[in-house]
């Protein structure tokens, strides 16, 4: 790993619209610029291992936390709706200092199928999408949200949150640890930990937004005029042959990679091939500096 003091995280708030959102850059001078935009339930902390990975390859890496997520603000009422988080999405990208590659998982990949297909120019240069596609196998997103509102009261401790993470997530091989918690779970007033996102974005309707929004998400699919790469897990619930194949229809110039041992957590079931396959994406749109090594034994041309 490159010993460079350029990857080390700068905080910052970012304006939107209506709240400031949780923004975590790395290597702001480099080049090319990737946004990293996390799925529902996530912090942009779902990133870290790839984002230092690709800083240190000399790529300007930004994470954010979506409105009512992580350390992000939450919506005053509750009010969340799919064109809230776009319009985020498309404030950071324009702020960028040039159209960035967006990596989107789950949510983060729907935000940016809408805005690469219905805005011209493009907001985004690529689009790396993880295991998301613009119709969804609504059994596996059932099970993410049953594992979301089956703790309304919080945790007793860390342990309690990682013995049910690891139930929820057999196929890892190593508890979290509580440092790895702490930017998962916010402590109440009760002396609970609780999950860091509003409970809001469960109970007002967003989900069931995000299902009437198919139809745009498919005629969005099929105007997206910048390289596309398709990062699925094989053993995903969420995403399908058959909708990968429909994605693949849509949009007949993207790439497919999928990852043998990955579920729908993709970036956390099998960093090191994610990693790998991004770099590899990435360097297909713009080399990267000589010399540089990158996690995953990734060596850069």
């Amino acid at each position: 790993m490159v010993n460079d003091a350029h990857v080390s995280p700068a905080i910052s708030r970012f304006p939107a619209a209506d709240l400031s959102l949780a923004v975590e850059t790395r290597r702001p001078e480099g080049r090319p610029a990737l946004l990293f935009a996390h799925g529902f339930g996530q912090t942009r902390g779902a990133w870290g291992g790839t984002a230092l990975a690709l800083a240190q390859a000399g790529c300007r890496c930004v994470m954010f936390d979506a409105r009512g997520h992580g350390e992000s603000d939450r919506v005053p009422g509750g009010g969340y709706h799919m064109d809230q988080f776009a319009d985020d999405l498309r404030r950071l990208a324009a702020a960028q200092p040039q159209p960035p590659i967006l990596v989107g998982a789950s949510m983060g990949g729907l935000l940016g199928i809408v805005l690469a297909g219905e805005l011209r120019p493009s907001p985004f240069r690529a689009l790396v999408l993880v295991d998301i596609t613009p119709r969804w196998e609504t059994a596996g997103v059932e099970r993410i949200l049953a594992f979301m509102q089956a703790h309304p009261d919080g945790f007793a401790s860390y342990a309690d949150a990682a013995e049910q993470i690891a139930s929820y997530l057999p196929q890892r091989r190593e508890r979290k640890s509580e440092q790895q918690l702490r930017p998962l779970l916010r402590e109440s007033a009760d002396g609970r930990l609780r999950w860091h996102w509003d409970p809001a974005l469960l109970a007002g309707g967003l989900v069931q937004e995000s299902e009437r929004y198919q139809p745009r998400l498919q005629a969005a699919a099929t105007k997206i005029d910048v390289p596309v790469l398709l990062l699925s897990g094989a053993r995903s619930d969420v995403v399908s042959r058959a909708t990968v194949d429909e994605f693949l229809h849509l949009v007949p110039h993207a790439r497919h990679v999928e990852l043998p041992h990955a579920t729908h957590m993709v970036a956390g079931d099998a960093n090191d091939a994610f990693t790998r396959e991004v770099v590899r994406f990435v360097q297909s749109l713009d080399p990267l500096p000589a010399g540089r090594r990158v996690a995953g034994a990734v060596q850069t041309q």
